[in-house]
């Protein structure tokens, strides 16, 4: 019998970036169901986020439909490596590509950290085909700042060991999942240094959004102002989670999908 808590990934359906790179995108559930487009963070995928924490069997059971994504750099998306590649309005510009691609509006949004950070543009930009938003462990300020640049490409160019914390831990992240690929992710961690659009984050979204983030995460307290900042926004505390073990809580996908449901119940 297949699990319906931890489904099967599909073979990835392919679209194209206005640039021409294959996005991959992996669908679940009924058409006729309300349609949660899920957008994983920094360094992971698809599979890594959103099925192997439970969510995508759990939001099948609750009646979505899921469209997954893996962001350009990741899974088994094109890996593009120059930093240019990786602006937050091409990010965002690929999510806006897909729901062309499948037709699908207005949908709902699922992502963590860089997804959540996406998600936030996408919901501004795009706010008549995002209905309601959840973002995860969402990050102020610059995304993926603390990682050390000119370390990390000797790493990768010459072995050099890394010895920054941070860095440490964004190389051991990345080396994690097997499809990553280190050098585009040090591009995507470069290309979040171009624009001012990735200091401020700009018109906050106006559709109802939950932020949660886990209380031993460092930007806890960035995640709680971001939520402030909205008219509609909610916060939820993930307890006793930090930023890489958040996703996988039964207490933020519970909260989660309380939430999505909470728009097709109103």
């Amino acid at each position: 019998m297949p699990n319906l808590q931890f489904p099967e990934v599909p073979e990835p359906l392919y679209v194209m970036s206005q640039e021409g790179y294959r996005i991959a995108t992996y669908v679940w559930g009924d058409d006729e169901a309300p349609t949660v487009i899920a957008v994983h963070g920094f360094a992971s995928s698809c599979k890594d986020t959103w099925v192997d924490t439970g969510w995508v069997g759990s939001l099948l059971q609750a009646g979505f439909r899921v469209l997954g994504v893996d962001q350009r750099g990741h899974g088994r998306s094109e890996k593009p490596t120059d930093p240019r590649d990786y602006t937050m309005p091409l990010l965002v510009s690929d999510i806006e590509t897909v729901l062309d691609t499948y037709m699908v509006d207005p949908v709902l949004y699922l992502g963590y950290s860089l997804g959540a950070r996406v998600g936030w543009h996408v919901c501004a930009d795009l706010e008549h085909r995002i209905e309601r938003a959840v973002l995860g462990g969402i990050p102020d300020g610059r995304p993926l700042g603390r990682l050390d640049l000119d370390q990390a490409r000797a790493y990768i160019a010459f072995g050099t060991p890394v010895t920054d914390q941070a860095t440490q831990n964004y190389v051991r992240l990345a080396e994690r999942v097997p499809e990553n690929s280190l050098p585009a992710l040090v591009a995507l961690a470069g290309g979040m240094r171009f624009g001012e659009e990735e200091l401020d984050l700009g018109n906050a979204p106006i559709q109802p959004v939950l932020v949660a983030t886990g209380t031993l995460d460092a930007i806890f307290e960035d995640s709680k102002q971001l939520a402030a900042r909205l008219p509609n926004g909610t916060f939820a505390e993930i307890d006793k989670r930090h930023h890489f073990n958040a996703p996988g809580a039964r207490q933020f996908r519970e909260l989660g999908i309380e939430f999505l449901r909470r728009g097709l119940d109103d």
